[in-house]
């Protein structure tokens, strides 16, 4: 039996929806509302973030911290042919987005990892805002909503956290070219635990969720000036949310 009868005889029974962009084709498993609405709209939601990860250069390494159910990490190793590691402490998404991988015959490409950034290593709970596969907004640590207010949660599952500085100290993970932060909340944290990671020349860009309601957020810009990045304030005002729960929230691509 190939490779290609394995994934078939893997996607059995499985709801899949195929997505076409500029020539690339990507599966990705489909079993809600929820996931199929991210792959309907994928060009539409984050505009921003699909012109970047267009921009990178095959063979470079993209870390993707926030996968959810795996639709920029699967965009990126397909239609880039980079090397993705991507991190996912919920437990029903981390599940969906390895079976996209297997699904996109990427094992040789894409690793996942089923745990949290921040800023240390801790062994706590994610608070969780729902129990359906590729829903968000679920928080690591604290019992709070997306804008660390706080929020009592609908259910808690154990998980674990890592420094992004920790796991590339250990020879777990390598220096990344390019790295997207998005975790509904502690984005701050995620870059308090990857300061040493970030100064180092071969990062070329850095993706990161802000939103103008939290002040560590805010903080968030002038941390990366030190480091050595600029954003373009006209790209932050394209990516920049009009309407909805996440209204003003933007996409800042910090560039060195």
């Amino acid at each position: 039996m190939d490779s290609k009868e394995k994934v078939n005889n893997y996607a059995k029974g499985f709801p899949i929806a195929s997505l076409a962009f500029e020539g690339s084709v990507m599966k990705y498993g489909v079993p809600n509302n929820a996931s199929l609405w991210r792959v309907s709209t994928f060009e539409t939601k984050e505009p921003e973030t699909i012109k970047w990860i267009s921009s990178f250069k095959e063979g470079e390494v993209f870390f993707d911290v926030g996968a959810n159910m795996g639709l920029y990490t699967i965009f990126a190793a397909v239609h880039k042919k980079v090397k993705v590691f991507a991190f996912e402490p919920e437990s029903q998404n981390y599940a969906l987005l390895n079976r996209n991988i297997r699904l996109n015959d990427l094992a040789d490409n894409v690793v996942a990892w089923c745990c949290a950034l921040s800023n240390a290593f801790m062994v706590d709970r994610l608070y969780m805002r729902g129990l359906e596969v590729a829903q968000s907004g679920h928080e690591f640590g604290a019992e709070v909503d997306t804008a660390l207010r706080p929020k009592k949660a609908l259910f808690a599952q154990g998980s674990i956290s890592y420094k992004l500085d920790s796991l590339v100290e250990s020879g777990a993970i390598p220096i990344p070219n390019h790295v997207k932060i998005d975790v509904d909340g502690i984005e701050h944290l995620v870059v308090e635990g990857a300061i040493k990671t970030f100064t180092d020349k071969k990062l070329r860009s850095v993706l990161i969720e802000i939103s103008p309601h939290i002040s560590e957020h805010i903080e968030i810009c002038s941390k990366m000036k030190t480091l050595g990045f600029t954003f373009d304030s006209d790209q932050v005002e394209r990516a920049r949310r009009k309407e909805g729960s996440t209204k003003n929230y933007a996409e800042y691509i910090f560039r060195r």
